[in-house]
């Protein structure tokens, strides 16, 4: 088995390295009244290296704004992390508006 990278080995403070993924939509309801259709939402995962925390921002669409969005809130509560990883997604290469 290989060493594991110093990202994850070197002590650091939480949060400092992190992982994000995008879950599959969520149906909510805004509020329990009739006539109300859910709307789409997504969860945005956060997993620190460090201390192996969990922490979930939901996200109203899967547009870079709505992510960076979403960052910005986690980054108000334990900091802006040094290192994000992420499975390289489309969804968090930003689209050019013409």
């Amino acid at each position: 088995m290989e060493d594991l990278p110093p990202s994850r080995a070197n002590p650091r403070r939480a949060s400092s390295t992190l992982g994000v993924d995008l879950s599959s939509p969520f149906e909510v309801k805004s509020r329990n009244c009739r006539g109300i259709r859910p709307m789409k939402t997504y969860a945005c995962i956060f997993v620190c290296f460090t201390v192996k925390a969990v922490h979930l921002e939901m996200l109203g669409d899967l547009s870079s704004d709505c992510f960076i969005a979403g960052l910005k809130r986690f980054g108000a509560r334990g900091g802006m992390p040094d290192e994000i990883f992420s499975d390289c997604g489309t969804n968090f290469i930003a689209q050019v508006k013409n």
